[in-house]
């Protein structure tokens, strides 16, 4: 070969080289240039508003004449924090300090757990009150780090009494406090608990139960609360492990009202005596009728009230609450503890019709609630995330109404995971379960369970303006993403969220 030859082959050996080195580069920033984009774009700003968040969605429903620019929120409107009850120089007839503390609290015979407590207890003290009683309460944190709130759970309190940080106010400090004001308005069984890192703070029991009777009280002749909350694997009710005793004289029909202050499912059923399903999430049920041999499922956040009749032979009741039970009867008596039955309640069909007030096939806005799952980046952690509609937070839809709409929602779960769905301010009306329709009591609702395959059809009315949030109560759900906003037209507000703020809503 001569030289002339040596050279030439030595360059194509170069330009060879060269070309794969290009095309190595090309393809290397093909996969790392959209990574990159989406890694940036997972971010949101360091201080942002809700108000702006995500993309408008207007249900099919007529969108405002003025917007910033094509698709956005508006930044001008009301700001939710003057959406307050009304001041008419009423004295409170329900007043007290809810002071929040991080210490250890022992359970049963287990060892001392690290919990958040409220006056020196978890659950913290019941809010009763009766209907059209005005309640105030001032929240202290004392040593809460990173601050937290309060959150009325199911009770559509006005807007800037919503308790989440980041959206209605900032999160209450140590050593700051907040007082909350509304008119209960709502008879039934409601809970509070902290909206600041509530996959945190929620489950280490900065929370309690609401009662808000009627004016005539119960028609039953005892009234019994239930709250179930898990402390560190441990099954409690009312803050005592095992079986609760409550005396209840024979004959008589005890209310047990079930609280699921927990991110999963609990199963309820009563062994030794048939009982009713007198409310669901703070709301009678219509024509209740006799259940015996099924359990109730009661989602994250959901609430059932029982109506359990105690025998007349002096033996006892016990309401079974997911691995604890409330035993009614007279003193030192005692009843057999029964497994779980295979079937359940169907809410869909149980009771009897009544009118909504409202016709949902006149619906002003038709929203979609799709939730999916898919690789991607969220506050710029890789991962496999929830999405709404196909998009990972934070450009999730914004769920937009006006004052006065009928508003209908088909939530759809194709993620492989059950997620109980939970709506602010509002209760939505079950119509629908994968295409059959709800033959029974009307099944309103704040906390839904929705089983991956499912789809259910919602309604509701827009009646409460504000900002709400509107996702899953399985709180690392929400945490990881799972979270969208109905907002009303012509609000805003000034309350901050992100990384430089101390507000953590979810």
């Amino acid at each position: 070969m001569s030289p002339s030859e040596s050279s030439q082959v030595v360059g194509d050996r170069a330009r060879r080289r060269r070309v794969r080195l290009a095309v190595a580069f090309l393809a290397t920033a093909a996969v790392v240039v959209p990574l990159g984009w989406m890694w940036v774009a997972s971010f949101a700003p360091a201080s942002f508003s809700v108000a702006r968040m995500g993309t408008p969605d207007y249900g099919g429903g007529p969108a405002p004449a003025h917007r910033h620019g094509p698709g956005a929120l508006a930044a001008t409107g009301r700001d939710v924090r003057a959406i307050v009850e009304p001041d008419t120089g009423r004295a409170p007839d329900v007043a007290l300090t809810l002071t929040a503390r991080a210490e250890r609290v022992r359970f049963g015979s287990g060892p001392p757990v690290a919990a958040y407590t409220l006056n020196g207890t978890t659950p913290g003290p019941t809010v009763r009150a009766r209907a059209g009683d005005l309640v105030q309460v001032t929240f202290v944190n004392e040593s809460v780090p990173g601050g937290a709130t309060l959150h009325w759970h199911g009770i559509d309190v006005p807007n800037a009494e919503d308790g989440v940080a980041g959206v209605t106010q900032d999160a209450v400090r140590p050593g700051q406090s907040h007082t909350y004001r509304f008119v209960a308005r709502q008879v039934g069984t409601y809970w509070y608990h902290s909206h600041q890192v509530s996959h945190e703070q929620v489950v280490k029991g900065l929370l309690g139960a609401v009662v808000v009777l009627p004016r005539e009280g119960v028609a039953e002749d005892a009234d019994v609360l239930a709250l179930t909350h898990l402390y560190a694997g441990r099954r409690t009710v009312a803050g005592r492990t095992g079986a609760v005793p409550v005396v209840v004289r024979p004959g008589a029909v005890a209310r047990v009202r079930v609280v699921n202050t927990d991110n999963g499912i609990v199963p309820v059923w009563v062994s030794g005596a048939a009982y009713r399903v007198v409310a669901v999430d703070g709301t009678d049920v219509h024509g209740p009728t006799p259940v015996s041999g099924r359990s109730v499922v009661v989602p994250a956040g959901g609430r059932v009230d029982l109506a359990v009749p105690v025998p007349v032979g002096g033996s006892a009741v016990r309401v079974e609450v997911g691995g604890a039970a409330v035993v009614l009867g007279p003193a030192g008596s005692s009843g057999t503890a029964t497994r779980a039955p295979r079937d359940t309640v169907d809410l869909l069909s149980y009771g009897t019709p009544a009118p909504l007030g409202f016709d949902p096939g006149r619906a002003d806005r038709r929203f979609e609630y799709a939730i999916g799952r898919r690789p991607g980046f969220v506050r710029g952690r890789p991962g496999v995330w929830w999405t709404v509609n196909g998009h990972l937070y934070p450009s999730v839809p914004m769920f937009m109404v006006s004052p006065g709409d009928v508003a209908t929602m088909r939530i759809a779960n194709s993620s492989g995971e059950t997620h109980p769905m939970h709506l602010h301010g509002h209760h939505v009306v079950v119509l629908a379960r994968d295409g059959v329709r709800a033959t029974g009591s009307p099944w309103w609702t704040d906390s839904l369970e929705v089983r991956s395959g499912q789809t259910y059809e919602v309604a509701f009315v827009a009646d409460n303006p504000g900002i709400w949030m509107d996702h899953c109560h399985n709180l690392p759900h929400a945490r990881e993403g799972l979270v969208a906003h109905v907002m009303y037209e012509g609000v805003t507000t000034g309350v901050r969220t992100g990384r430089d703020t101390v507000n953590s809503p979810e």
